[in-house]
Order: structure tokens, then C-alpha cells, then sequence
């Protein structure tokens, strides 16, 4: 019988360190898996990229679903362009690691790394930018009716300027201060951009800041009905706001945009790409010479703005090292 339990007790153990060295080998499987799917050290190639748009109707959206495509070709990497938020958004996203590249605007990635207005006391460290895209344009709307003509005519009015808080509002802060004026200056309106233009045609109220690609869809509605004035931000001016807030551009509402008879010079923040800043710089390089060394495949209207000569314009935040070095070679 003494044998046979030595016998016995022998094959117990024997299985037991078999069950343990099977455990170990898949942990450590499992581990490699989980470092493949998302939590790999920097320096290696992932498998899948998330492009964060914005909204299925907006430019974003329409842009980012060509962007993935190229990527996905040109570096092997599968890139899916995904529905969001759009801007603020994108960048609480890039932060919780629910996507490595992002439509914003210059302006809110600008707030989102320093910690300023929606972002206050949420400073995001971890984004870069890959580089600048469009302009969205900060236009002062108006009527003819309304008579404003500058924007030293705004004292006293009624004046749309977005929501507290929203990139709209701090456009219009900023170039209301520019201008020597503040929103004590002004009767301030938190309207949308419908609801502006809505004010406006009623006459509810006399302008509206909006900060979009020209042309907007509700600007152009409003001249459907009502003559449009656009009022413009003189070069002088136009220098002093860049000179203190880096993530503006000159920019210009083209005659015949609205039925306007003249070009109005005006500045503009510019859609941009900001990604994960721990990609890896080949990875990075890859990703913006997909986009900007095939600008011609873009059928986007907005593609005739996305250069690599113009990609570092108005950006105000770090490069990642891997656009940086694609954009010096093509200099």
C-alpha cells in the first residue's frame, strides 16, 4: 500500500506542476496578446488606429473617413474613421486612450494643453499635433438693415457670441478685446449658429460671431432672405491677435461668398490633426505622409487647402516628432 500511495502521491505532483507550467505559459500568452491589442511600449507598430472625427453630417466626418482609407493603405495600419463629438471632445478622448488621432480646431487644442477655458483645472498633456488642415473661418455676421459697418459699431448691441465657454465664445472674447471692447461693451447672446442666424433675419438681434468654413450652410440660408454683410479684421489688427494668440491665421471671405461685392479679410483658427504623443515617431511620419503627400486623391472640396507647405500654420502646440520630420524633408 506504501508504494502504491508513493506511486500515487508521484503522479498527483507530476499533473499539479504540469497545470502550474500550462497557467504560466498562457498568462504570459495572454500578456503578449494584451500588449499587442493597445498597451504596447511605444516603440512598437499597433495593429488599429481610431481616427475621432466629429458628427456622419460635418466636414470632419467626411474628411476622416478618406484620411483612414490612406492611412490604412499606405502604412498597413487598419484606421477607422469614428463618429464623436468633434473638437473638446476628441481631446478628453485622445486623453482616455479611446482613440490615437483627432479632428480639432487650433484654438481648443491650444486650451486643452494649457488648461484654459473648457479645460480648466483638465490640463491634457498626453496630445501632439500632427498638423494644420483648413481654415474654419471667425466670421462677424451682420445685416445691412443693422448698419454696423466696424467693429467699434458693436458698442450697444445685440451680439451673438456662442455659448460660455465654447471655442465661439473665445474667438469672439478675443477679438472683441483687440478691438478695445469686452462683453460688458455689448448686449452678449448665447445662440447657436441656427439661432443666430434666425436672430438675425428677425432682426432679435444685430450680429453673430461664427467660427466655420466658409460658406456655412446657415449663413447662406440667412442671404437666401436677407442681404449679409461680413465685417472684417484689419491687417494691423489681424497681427496683434496672432501675435498673442499663436493659433489664429489671416484669412479671407471671398467676394461673391454670401453675395459679399468685395473680399473681407478676416483671421481664422484652422482645423488640425492632434495624435496620442507616445506613437511611435516612424509610425507618425508614416500616418502624415499618407495624408499630405496625397492630397490629390482627397475629393473633398476643403482638400485644396491641406498642404504640407501650410501644415504647420497656427499651430501652437508641440509637433510630434514624426510629422516634424516628414515636414522638414519637404521643405
Amino acid at each position: 500500500m506504501k508504494k502504491k500511495q508513493f506511486r500515487l502521491l508521484m503522479l498527483l505532483s507530476a499533473i499539479a506542476l504540469l497545470i502550474l507550467a500550462a497557467c504560466g505559459s498562457d498568462s504570459s500568452t495572454g500578456s503578449d496578446k494584451e500588449n499587442g491589442n493597445g498597451d504596447t511600449a511605444s516603440s512598437e507598430k499597433p495593429k488599429f488606429l481610431s481616427l475621432l472625427t466629429g458628427g456622419t453630417q460635418g466636414t470632419y466626418y467626411a474628411l476622416g473617413g478618406t484620411f483612414a482609407d490612406l492611412i490604412t493603405t499606405e502604412t498597413g495600419i487598419k484606421t477607422t474613421a469614428e463618429v464623436s463629438q468633434a473638437s473638446a471632445a476628441n481631446m478628453t478622448a485622445l486623453q482616455e486612450g479611446k482613440g490615437e488621432i483627432a479632428f480639432v480646431q487650433t484654438d481648443i487644442a491650444y486650451y486643452a494643453t494649457e488648461g484654459k477655458f473648457m479645460f480648466e483645472g483638465k490640463k491634457i498633456d498626453t496630445i501632439a499635433a500632427l498638423g494644420a488642415l483648413y481654415p474654419e473661418t471667425v466670421q462677424l455676421v451682420t445685416t445691412e438693415a443693422s448698419g454696423i459697418k466696424t467693429y467699434a459699431d458693436l458698442k450697444g448691441k445685440k451680439v451673438s457670441v456662442g455659448a460660455p465657454g465654447s471655442g465661439t465664445y473665445a474667438n469672439a472674447e478675443q477679438l472683441l478685446e483687440i478691438h478695445g471692447l469686452t462683453m460688458d461693451d455689448i448686449k452678449a447672446q448665447n445662440l447657436d449658429f441656427g439661432e443666430s442666424t434666425d436672430g438675425l433675419q428677425s432682426g432679435q438681434i444685430d450680429a453673430a460671431f461664427i467660427t466655420a468654413g466658409t460658406p456655412t450652410g446657415a449663413v447662406e440660408a440667412l442671404n437666401a432672405t436677407t442681404k449679409v454683410n461680413i465685417i472684417g479684421v484689419d491687417a494691423g489688427k489681424a497681427d496683434e491677435l496672432i501675435a498673442k494668440y499663436p493659433y489664429y491665421a489671416k484669412d479671407t471671405v471671398k467676394a461673391g461668398t454670401y453675395g459679399i461685392a468685395n473680399d473681407t479679410e478676416t483671421v481664422s483658427v484652422l482645423a488640425m490633426l492632434a495624435v496620442n504623443k507616445d506613437l511611435p515617431e516612424d509610425v507618425v511620419y508614416a500616418m502624415t505622409k499618407a495624408i499630405y503627400s496625397n492630397t490629390g486623391k482627397i475629393s473633398h472640396a476643403k482638400g485644396a487647402f491641406i498642404k504640407a507647405e501650410t501644415a504647420l500654420d497656427g499651430i501652437s502646440i508641440d509637433i510630434h516628432p514624426g510629422a516634424q520630420k516628414y515636414f522638414d524633408e519637404t521643405k
